[in-house]
This record gives structure tokens, C-alpha cells and sequence, in this order.
């Protein structure tokens, strides 16, 4: 089976979406922008050995592959509509290839967006994945609009992924019951598109944690000019962290842990009521960890008001956790 035979097999779908004018099978894709709206674009590679482990099931990885980048389209607020993949396969597995599209696939059927193109080629696994998206004119979520008095917001709990890999790599035992939910959290994210919707015009900075809270968020403060404090005893634990860590080790993950693909993000004060009504519509819980103030970019730990310090890094690609 050569590469055309595999993309007439595998990748070859019909979407349904009118705003395809041409898919894959042309030397370009043609899509149709509706006017007044802004193009959202991100691209992600996926590397075996780095991001995910070879042996990885499939069916998790197409799922995966497509969840890490629309998880940026969410932190702009933007619609899901196209994706271009690229894969470099070391073989042609079938079975593999089945696999992963069946968990790409549903996860592009959920969020109705259109396979429009891509390359495949030979070499070490690799997955390259370029999401398209559309928000009306003016209303981007970005880094740099935080403001001194915002309160810090993350959806969902935080830490778990990187509890998940611990779990995988042998670091840690988490108890039998709460293994399978720390795994998924690895390997089935969940893109927060609906909330990022909802937040065009509450908040006003916004990103998605993929290399760790301290981290990512550092990059607001940064774009923003602003300093931050975070209350430790507000970080949103799962029951899967608190039964398998101490409360130390637990601030480390969740601060410092990667690919959570939650959204963290600040809200002005008197926007706090609509975020409560607009947020109850989509199903994620969300919970305020900190607030905006003055000084130097930089971040600020506190437990029970009390300054406190703990080794913060994010995640580098040329250097690891760092």
C-alpha cells in the first residue's frame, strides 16, 4: 500500500462543511472564510519518544493529536473548522493507521471540523497537526490584556496528566482505583472550546496549560506587564492526587506538571457575575487561583496568606522541565 492508497483509504472523508471548496486530493486546500471574521491557525508536532510513548494506543494518539491544538483554538475563543495533519510513519501499519483515525476522527466529527490536507512520509513517528479556526473581528482572547485587580482562573483540576506520567514511567503508585481516570487525563484531553467561546468578552487574557501552570502562566504576566499572587490552598486537586500525594508534591504537579490543556485565564472584577452565568452553560468547572497585581512580571506563591516558596519551571522542548 503506498502513500496515495492509504490517503484515499484512511484520510479521505467527506466533512459535510460547506465552507470546503476543495479537501484533500488537490495540490492546495480552498476554504471559505466568512467575511468580518478573523483566521485562527496553530500548529503542533507530536515526536514519539518525547511527547508520547511509541507504544501508545492509537486510537488515545489520533485522539490526542487533534485535542492538543484545538486546545489553542479554545484559549483564543475561536470556532474549530479545518486541520491539515501531516504523519511520518517508520512503516505502514494498517491496523496502527485504523486505529488512529478512529480516535482523530471522532473527536473532528464532535467538533465538526474537515480533514483539508497534509502530507504523509517515512521516518521516525512523528505527528504534525495544523488547526484552522475563525472569531469574529475584535474578539481574540490574548496573553497580553491582563489587568492589575483580575482575578487568575483555571477550569477543571490541574496537575493530573503529569500524575498519569509519573504513574507510567514507574515514579509513583497511584492507588488501583484512580488509575485509569489519571491516564485518560494523559491521553484523552479534553479541549475547552465551549468555554473559550463563552470568555470573547469576559475575560481579558486567556491560554491553554500545556507545559505547566507556573509556566504558561508566566507568559500572561509577561505580555501583560503585570505581577501575579497565587493561593496554594486554591489549586483545584483531584481526589486522584490527594489520595497519591502529599500536599507538597501535589502544588509541585499541578504548578509545574504539563499537558493539562485546561484554560487559565483572567477576568476584571465587575465581569465576575456574567463569567457565573456564562460558564454554568458549558458543563466545566472553574475555579479562581490568585489575582493580578502590581510589581514585576513574575508570580508569587502564598499559603494561608503566607508567602511561600517552591521550585517553579516550565517545560522546554531543547531542555526538558527546566
Amino acid at each position: 500500500m503506498n502513500e496515495f492508497d492509504i490517503i484515499k483509504q484512511y484520510f479521505t472523508t467527506d466533512s459535510g462543511r460547506k465552507d470546503v471548496v476543495m479537501g484533500p486530493g488537490d495540490d492546495c486546500a480552498l476554504l471559505q472564510v466568512p467575511p468580518q471574521t478573523l483566521l485562527a491557525v496553530s500548529t503542533d508536532t507530536l515526536v514519539s519518544g518525547v511527547h508520547f510513548f511509541a507504544d501508545m494506543d492509537p486510537v488515545a494518539l489520533g485522539h490526542k493529536a487533534l485535542a492538543v491544538n484545538l486546545s489553542d483554538l479554545a484559549a483564543m475563543g475561536a470556532d474549530p473548522r479545518w486541520v491539515s495533519l501531516a504523519l511520518t510513519l517508520p512503516r505502514v501499519d494498517e491496523a496502527w493507521i485504523k486505529g488512529f483515525c478512529a480516535g482523530f476522527f471522532e473527536l473532528a466529527e464532535y467538533y465538526n471540523v474537515a480533514l483539508v490536507g497534509g502530507d504523509m512520509t517515512r521516518g521516525p513517528l512523528s505527528i504534525t497537526v495544523s488547526v484552522k479556526g475563525t472569531l469574529p473581528e475584535g474578539k481574540g482572547l490574548r496573553r497580553s490584556g491582563a489587568k492589575v485587580g483580575d482575578g487568575i482562573y483555571v477550569t477543571g483540576t490541574l496537575g493530573d496528566a503529569a500524575l498519569g506520567l509519573k504513574q507510567a514511567l514507574g515514579e509513583l503508585s497511584v492507588p488501583e482505583p484512580y488509575r485509569e481516570f489519571v491516564r485518560n487525563k494523559l491521553e484523552h484531553p479534553h479541549p475547552r472550546i465551549l468555554v473559550g467561546q463563552a470568555l470573547r468578552d469576559i475575560a481579558s487574557s486567556a491560554l491553554d496549560i500545556s507545559d505547566g501552570l507556573a509556566g504558561d502562566l508566566n507568559h500572561i504576566l509577561a505580555a501583560s506587564g503585570v505581577r501575579a499572587q497565587l493561593d496554594l490552598e486554591s489549586l483545584p486537586l483531584s481526589e486522584a492526587m490527594t489520595a497519591s500525594v502529599t500536599q507538597e508534591q501535589a502544588w509541585q504537579l499541578a504548578l509545574n506538571g504539563g499537558d493539562d490543556y485546561e484554560l487559565c485565564f483572567t477576568v476584571p472584577g465587575v465581569h465576575r457575575g456574567q463569567l457565573e452565568t456564562a460558564l454554568s452553560h458549558c458543563g466545566v468547572k472553574f475555579t479562581q487561583i490568585g489575582r493580578i497585581g502590581f510589581g514585576e512580571p513574575g508570580l508569587e506563591l502564598l499559603n494561608n496568606g503566607k508567602p511561600y516558596s517552591m521550585p517553579l519551571h516550565g517545560w522546554d522542548h531543547f531542555r526538558g522541565a527546566s
